[in-house]
């Protein structure tokens, strides 16, 4: 019997090791890192280590809807966090870059949950910046203990959480100061012969490590640049769009990933630890910043800031990266090798920047700078699998029959329910996210529809539209947008209606839109949902669903049913109710159901048992939506 136990042991742990390599590797990356630092990292202290892996986890959150990923980022984070904001082991009069970055987390966590705590200690690290040493050109010191001296580094630690910090708060003013901080070290640091950046630039030309007359270190090392890289994009992240210095920052992007390019090793698609000198004795290709290098290529492509030709830039070095720095171990873990562990210039024992330098640092395996930036790029490259399907297409959210407003802590009156933006239960923010995986732009449309706004969209979306208790001024359906919405549907357009129950949903003005379609939103409520029993809002999905082929079982509660005529058919019937419906109208497609269902209390992951497929079914939503519109042709 013990021997059977055993073997039964065996096989489950080989089939478990299995099924987990057929994961994807970032998830694969993500649970080493889990599993290797379950509460913080080995050192203990508040570092910028943890917050690269976390916000590769945080991708990884947003690519499967699995809310595991986002406990484990709380978790991390409520090791240092005190109730009242403080944050452990953290010292403001240290000056130190390396300690904003795990900022990002606090913002994440505090947009996601409210939690003022996580508002209190970000604004902590935003105080810091507000008094940060700098040189006399406006750049902040790396740390107080670096007088004078601006590192490729602190871009990466500062900029990123500055930028969210200002566009979540309202601090227009800081854009000018975080532009100046990457034009001003691009202008010091950049080498016009190869374009790369030098590690750092001395003001003073003081340290032993800067040259006379440029104060720059002397050396290109990998990292760095790597750091500055991944900067830039994720600024752009929260850059106004039409700030002046926007550009800037693409061209400076641009020109980056353009010298890159000229020193990817040909053969490996990887790039060395001295990036200049790739054949010189005892150079090596590094993990850490081929990662970094294909996460900012990757993204700054999908987004459009660098030209489409570096996906294929980043996919060739990530393949290298796999191949070279990528094992299973015997226990089924996934780790990365060929990590630096550490780069600096300065201190105690002096570090003087020299080639020799930087290759007398140890070589690891699964140091976290290198386990998050692979994550990082992991998650990148595995956004793109599909990123040509809907490319050109447009979903538009209305944001005028759903208006509702709130004051943030600010003060300041925000949009909210059902946005694109908005990381909360009420908010769509996952949906965007699967539709950015297929190339589908995502916009919204703060005036009523008409003939001439709706020619950019291939989809259209009306989510629960106001009632007079939840928007005093709250807009209603009338003729005239009936006939631009609808003679937009017959045209080719797809419109999606997700509307609520009685009581919180508007069902006159929107079922004369629906009468157009054959379809019609009974008044009543069913699925009514007591706490935790999540049964009560079950529904299974039959096997051939044309929309939901790879979704069984879902959550949808307290929703309206459908009346049906023709055009509409029923797309899922529950005891006798109509769930969800379609109708072709002319050239175009509607579809209904009576929830907003797609928003992110169902889709995330936090909230419901694991066997519920809400974000299964959203993907599989998002792929029907592009099907109706065959075509990147607008209407």
């Amino acid at each position: 019997m013990r021997k059977l136990r055993c073997i039964l042991l065996l096989l489950s742990i080989w089939a478990n090791s299995s099924w987990a390599q057929n994961k994807p590797l970032s998830q694969r990356m993500a649970a080493t890192a889990m599993t290797l630092w379950k509460d913080t990292l080995p050192s203990g202290k508040w570092t910028y280590d943890h917050g690269v892996v976390l916000k590769g986890i945080e991708g990884v959150w947003m690519q499967t809807g699995d809310g595991s990923y986002f406990k484990y980022i709380q978790h991390c984070m409520d090791e240092f966090v005190t109730a009242d904001g403080g944050i452990k082991t953290y010292k403001a009069e240290d000056y130190n870059l390396d300690n904003i970055l795990c900022g990002r987390n606090l913002l994440t966590l505090y947009k996601v949950l409210g939690t003022e705590k996580y508002y209190k200690a970000a604004t902590l690290l935003r105080q810091q910046l507000k008094n940060q040493p700098r040189v006399t050109e406006g750049g902040f010191w790396h740390k107080k203990r670096y007088p004078d001296q601006m590192w490729l580094d602190g871009l990466y630690m500062a900029e990123p959480f500055y930028a969210e910090y200002a566009a979540t708060f309202h601090d227009d003013a800081a854009f000018d100061d975080i532009a100046n901080q990457f034009i001003l070290l691009e202008q010091h640091a950049r080498d016009p012969k190869t374009g790369l950046l030098y590690h750092a630039w001395d003001q003073s030309h003081k340290e032993q490590w800067a040259a006379p007359k440029t104060g720059l270190s002397k050396n290109f090392w990998g990292r760095a640049d790597g750091w500055y890289a991944m900067a830039l994009v994720d600024v752009l992240d929260y850059f106004p769009e039409q700030h002046p210095k926007r550009a800037e920052l693409i061209a400076i992007l641009n020109r980056l990933a353009l010298a890159l390019k000229n020193y990817q090793d040909p053969k490996s698609g990887l790039w060395y630890q001295i990036l200049d000198k790739a054949s010189a004795k005892g150079n090596y290709p590094e993990a850490s910043a081929s990662s970094m290098f294909v996460y900012a290529m990757a993204k700054g492509a999908r987004k459009g800031y660098l030209p489409v030709s570096y996906l294929s830039v980043a996919q060739k070095g990530y393949k290298g990266i796999v191949s070279k720095f990528i094992e299973t171990d015997a226990t089924g873990q996934t780790n990365l090798n060929g990590t630096v562990s550490v780069g600096g210039l300065g201190g105690k024992p002096y570090r003087d920047g020299s080639y020799e330098y930087y290759l007398s640092e140890k070589v690891v395996t699964n140091d976290p700078k290198g386990v998050g930036a692979f994550i990082l790029a992991s998650v990148e490259i595995e956004r793109l699998a599909h990123i040509n399907e809907g490319k050109g297409k447009t979903a538009l959210l209305d944001s005028y029959f759903n208006n509702e407003h709130k004051k943030d802590i600010t003060g300041t009156a925000m949009p909210f329910h059902y946005k694109w933006d908005e990381l909360p239960n009420s908010g769509f923010s996952f949906m965007a996210h699967l539709f950015h995986n297929y190339g589908v732009s995502t916009q919204t449309l703060n005036d009523a529809p008409t003939s001439a706004n709706l020619k950019k969209a291939n989809i259209y979306i009306i989510v629960d539209p106001d009632i007079p208790k939840e928007n005093p001024d709250a807009k209603f359906i009338e003729a005239p947008h009936i006939k631009a919405i609808s003679d937009w549907v017959k045209a080719g357009g797809t419109l999606v209606v997700l509307n609520n129950d009685t009581g919180n949903a508007e069902f006159k003005h929107l079922n004369m839109l629906m009468a157009k379609f054959g379809m019609q939103f009974n008044e009543g409520s069913r699925n009514h949902v007591t706490g935790t029993q999540f049964e009560q809002g079950a529904l299974s999905i039959p096997a051939g669903n044309p929309i939901f082929k790879n979704t069984q079982k879902v959550y949808i509660k307290e929703l309206s049913t459908l009346k049906l005529t023709s055009p509409a058919k029923s797309i899922l019937t529950d005891k006798g109710d109509v769930i969800i419906a379609t109708a072709k109208y002319d050239k175009g497609t509607v579809f209904a159901v009576g929830d907003p269902w797609f928003y992110n209390e169902y889709v995330d992951g936090r909230k419901l048992p694991a066997d519920y497929q809400n974000y299964q079914a959203a993907d599989d939503f998002v792929k029907w939506l592009i099907s109706t519109t065959p075509t990147a042709k607008k209407h």
